[in-house]
């Protein structure tokens, strides 16, 4: 079945040029043989790999003759149930479509028997001159590939990691009350709910240095929480959590312990005006009375995460 690979992901991320300080001018990078310092063109230029002090040559044309099934084809070795892949070998996700009017039923009857057996089908298939492992899926009424690492590409975490937790216990009472803030703190997944808050807060600071003026800075990072007081920031903590929950996301939720820590929340209340209605206020409105309130990552709030973050105080 002929199909067509197609890119299931796009990066938001804001992209400067590189120039040079105190002018307008571009900084490029250029192919330069560094021998001679002249540029060389990319039809110029043929790969080497360094053996005994010279270059064994590899021209592209090379790898490609050499490449299973010529780099046309993906296929299918066996079917697996997807819960059984650990998620750190996922990588890359691509929708797959058919390739040609006469293929849409294949590739529907595959989609069909994925989708009803709850499998994932394993391949592999040579892409730019790279071979891949992959994983071949329904989802939502159409088939996706997700590209996976190589078993030998996985690093040991003993080998990286020099304090792994399993090394320092908790005592009873601490890994209790962490369970109790995880349980307070439950949620249901919606990646609709979460932001790229920094590419918002560097648009903004384009902006504003475009007209010239000035923006706030973030909050600086949170303190550590010392051993010794891990079970007071533990509990106060369990306690901020079980209070009013906010739903605008993380913005206030992650930053409970160093709240707490410097001013725990009171017990009592006392009611003497109703609630201000907030709903008509712009974000700069929002911003400000958040401030004055002392509500905590403010600074990285979107207008409902700071309505929210109101209503709540």
């Amino acid at each position: 079945m002929p199909v067509g690979l197609y890119t299931a992901t796009d990066s938001h991320t804001i992209h400067f040029h590189q120039l040079q300080r105190g002018t307008s001018d571009r900084i490029r990078n250029r192919r330069v043989n560094e021998r001679s310092g002249k540029e060389v063109e990319l039809s110029g230029i043929v790969k080497g790999y360094a053996s005994g002090g010279e270059y064994v040559l590899v021209e592209p044309e090379e790898l490609d003759e050499i490449a299973p099934g010529r780099s046309q084809t993906l296929e299918i070795s066996g079917f697996v149930d997807l819960d059984e892949i650990d998620p750190i070998f996922f990588d890359k996700t691509y929708y797959l479509g058919p390739r040609g009017k006469g293929y849409g039923k294949v590739c529907s009857l595959l989609e069909q028997a994925l989708d009803r057996t709850g499998k994932a089908g394993i391949a592999t298939f040579v892409m730019r001159q790279h071979e891949y492992l992959v994983a071949v899926k329904a989802e939502d009424g159409l088939l996706t590939l997700h590209t996976l690492h190589w078993a030998d590409e996985i690093r040991k975490p003993k080998d990286e990691i020099d304090g792994l937790p399993g090394k320092s216990k908790g005592t009873a009472k601490e890994v209790k009350m962490a369970e109790q803030l995880i349980e307070a703190l439950a949620m249901t997944w919606d990646p609709e709910q979460f932001h790229d808050t920094f590419q918002r807060k560097v648009a903004a600071l384009i902006e504003a240095k475009k007209a010239g003026e000035t923006v706030e800075k973030a909050e600086p990072a949170a303190e550590p929480t010392g051993a010794v007081e891990l079970v007071q920031a533990l509990r106060a903590s369990v306690e901020r959590a079980r209070g009013p929950k906010s739903t605008g996301g993380t913005a206030t939720r992650s930053r409970s312990v160093k709240a707490t820590e410097k001013k725990p929340a009171a017990k009592k209340r006392v009611r003497s005006e109703p609630k201000e209605d907030l709903s008509g206020l712009s974000k700069a409105a929002l911003y400000k009375k958040a401030s004055a309130a002392h509500v905590v990552g403010r600074s990285h709030m979107t207008r409902d995460d700071l309505l929210t973050a109101l209503s709540a105080a």
